[in-house]
């Protein structure tokens, strides 16, 4: 069976584990806290950073590199990313965009809100987690703080230009969907939707996702604030909407309808 080395709340992990689930490609997850990732990511042939794909072709490090081996063992009918070139370079730009802006952007943002409640936060992080991990964070908590806060580069007032900057982004989406297409790379479900309806989940914190994520009400009211403002966005209800519709698709059940997921 495929190991997916991740860090359970990571919305680059939560793209893996989508594609995966939705072309019903069997895996087992193997989730660690942050810091712990790296040994295990390396040990499994990735670098630092997770999701890590083990599969009997080799070892894949990026998301979206996880996307493209999925998709090529996927029905054409039901592929994230289209063959024709120009519709291609067009999904890419879009996807490549929203791992490079809305991605880093908005997890940084949420662990700046989400740092202030540390009982939460651990409580969300370390779900299904082994247990001397569960432990080790919440004791040495003090110790990899830092080490966070380093690799994020979250300096003090860093959360105002990069909430700026997620909206930025949101209203970016809203414009793609402005002249009335369904989805951000035309009239089907792709990659670039999965990817912004993972990815959005930092701003968005949908109920439905790969591991569960706090409620509104568990939220401190500056972080309740920032969310509900975000789903209100155009954008906002956009990924809600990617997530109810395609978050438990699966492709033998969209066979079995008779129908892709095109126009829906």
């Amino acid at each position: 069976m495929l190991r997916l080395v991740t860090i359970p709340i990571s919305h680059y992990c939560e793209k893996a584990r989508w594609a995966l689930e939705r072309a019903e490609i069997p895996y087992r997850e193997e989730r660690h806290v942050q810091c712990v990732h790296v040994l295990y990511a390396k040990r499994a042939g990735g670098g630092l950073t997770v999701p890590v794909l083990v599969t009997p072709d080799g070892v894949l490090g990026e998301s979206e590199d996880i996307l493209h081996w999925v998709d090529a063992r996927t029905p054409p009918e039901f592929r994230l990313f289209p063959e024709d070139p120009a519709q291609l370079a067009e999904v890419e730009t879009i996807s490549r965009r929203l791992d490079a802006e809305l991605g880093p952007k908005g997890r940084r943002l949420i662990y700046v809100h989400m740092l202030q409640d540390k009982r939460l936060l651990l409580d969300v992080n370390n779900t299904g987690v082994p247990r001397w991990e569960d432990r080790f964070l919440r004791t040495g908590f003090g110790l990899v703080l830092p080490i966070v806060r380093r690799r994020l580069a979250i300096t003090p007032g860093v959360e105002v230009s990069d909430e700026q900057d997620v909206f930025r982004e949101l209203d970016w989406v809203a414009e793609l969907l402005s002249d009335g297409r369904p989805y951000l790379s035309g009239e089907r479900f792709g990659a670039a939707d999965l990817t912004f309806g993972a990815l959005s989940a930092a701003v968005v914190a949908p109920p439905d996702y790969g591991t569960p994520l706090p409620s509104l009400e568990q939220m401190r009211p500056a972080t309740r604030d920032y969310i509900a403002r975000a789903r209100e966005h155009r954008a906002g209800q956009f990924a809600l909407l990617l997530v109810e519709r395609h978050r438990r698709e699966t492709i033998s059940a969209a066979t079995a309808s008779g129908r892709s997921s095109a126009g829906r």
